[in-house]
C-alpha cells in the first residue's frame, strides 16, 4: 500500500483478490437492499398518508475521489430515494485509496508505519415518513493499511420504541453472531450501546444493535461474518417496516419524530467515526452527510 497510480485502472490492477471480493460483496448487498426497499414503496396502500403519491425509486450518482496531488483515489456510488414510505434513505458504497494525513494516520491502526490505505464498504441510513416506523443505520467495511480488518454493525432508531421490534431486531443480529462465535453478540451489543451514546445528552441514540471493528484474526471468517451481518439486516429490517407502515399516525407523532431526529443529527455530527473518516480522507461530502435527515427540530 505504498504506490501512487496514474489511473484508476492501474490502481485496481494492484488490488488483491480479497479486496476485489470484499468490494463485490458490498455492491451486491447494496443492490439487494435497494430492491427490497423499492418493493416496500410499492406495497403502501390507502388510507395511509402519502399512499396517493408514486412509489419512490433510487436515484444513483457516481463520484470520483482524488488525493491532494490530483492522483486517482477511488470513488463510490450514492443511492438516494425520497419516497412515500422512506422520506429519505441513502444506500452508498465506496472504495477509496490514498494516503492519510500525518495527524489522522496516528489514529488508524497500521497507518503510523505506512500512511497509505484502501477502504471499501457500504453505508445505509433510512429516515421514514411514518413516525411509527423505526429509522435505521447499517454499515460494514473492509480497511487495509499495513493491517487489514473488517468492521461495522447495525442499530435501530425508533421514535417510539416497541419491545417486540427491539427483540426481533436484536434476535436477527444475535443469530448472525452465533453462527460465528457465541461470544460475539454480547461483546458487540455492549460495544454498540457504548458507541451510540449521546454523551452530552446522557442518552442512547436508539435501542441498539451491534457494533464491531478491527476484526483481523482470520480474513475468510471475518468476511463471512460481515456478510452475515448484512444478510441479517436485509432479513429483519424490511419485516419491521411492513409491521408498522400501514398504521395511522398524527401530527403530534410527526413533531415527536422531528425532535428525535435532532438527536440523530447531534450524534452524527459530533461523535460518528464514519463521518470523521470520510471527511479526513477527502470523501464525497454529499455522500458522507447523506445520513442526516431531510427535516429535524429542536425544542
Amino acid at each position: 500500500m505504498n504506490q501512487s497510480f496514474a489511473s484508476e485502472e492501474e490502481a485496481r490492477a494492484g488490488w488483491s483478490e480479497r479486496q476485489l471480493e470484499a468490494e463485490a460483496w458490498f455492491r451486491q448487498l447494496r443492490d439487494e437492499i435497494c430492491a427490497a426497499f423499492e418493493r416496500l414503496e410499492e406495497e403502501l396502500r390507502p388510507p395511509q398518508q402519502h399512499a396517493d403519491k408514486p412509489a419512490g425509486r433510487f436515484v444513483y450518482k457516481d463520484w470520483d475521489r482524488s488525493d491532494h496531488t490530483g492522483a486517482p483515489g477511488g470513488g463510490g456510488r450514492m443511492g438516494l430515494m425520497h419516497g412515500r414510505v422512506f422520506e429519505k434513505v441513502g444506500v452508498n458504497t465506496s472504495t477509496v485509496h490514498g494516503q492519510f494525513s500525518p495527524e489522522f494516520a496516528r489514529q488508524i491502526p497500521g497507518a503510523q508505519e505506512n500512511p497509505h490505505f484502501w477502504a471499501s464498504g457500504i453505508s445505509l441510513v433510512a429516515h421514514m415518513q411514518s413516525p411509527l416506523v423505526p429509522a435505521v443505520h447499517m454499515n460494514t467495511r473492509h480497511i487495509v493499511t499495513s493491517k487489514a480488518w473488517f468492521g461495522g454493525g447495525a442499530d435501530l432508531n425508533p421514535m417510539y420504541p416497541v419491545d417486540e421490534d427491539t427483540a426481533d431486531f436484536h434476535a436477527a443480529l444475535e443469530r448472525a453472531c452465533d453462527r460465528h462465535d457465541p461470544a460475539y453478540y454480547a461483546k458487540f451489543k455492549a460495544w454498540c450501546d457504548d458507541y451510540f451514546m449521546i454523551e452530552h445528552r446522557g442518552e442512547a441514540r436508539g435501542v441498539g444493535g451491534i457494533f464491531y471493528d478491527y476484526l483481523e484474526n482470520d480474513w475468510a471468517a471475518d468476511f463471512a461474518f460481515t456478510q452475515d451481518v448484512g444478510r441479517a439486516f436485509l432479513e429483519i429490517y424490511p419485516a419491521l417496516v411492513r409491521r408498522h407502515m400501514q398504521e395511522p399516525w398524527t401530527e403530534a407523532d410527526r413533531r415527536h419524530q422531528l425532535f428525535r431526529r435532532g438527536r440523530y443529527v447531534e450524534f452524527n455530527l459530533i461523535y460518528d467515526r464514519g463521518t470523521t473518516f470520510g471527511l479526513k480522507t477527502g470523501g464525497n461530502v454529499e455522500a458522507i452527510l447523506m445520513s442526516l435527515p431531510p427535516l429535524a427540530a429542536w425544542p
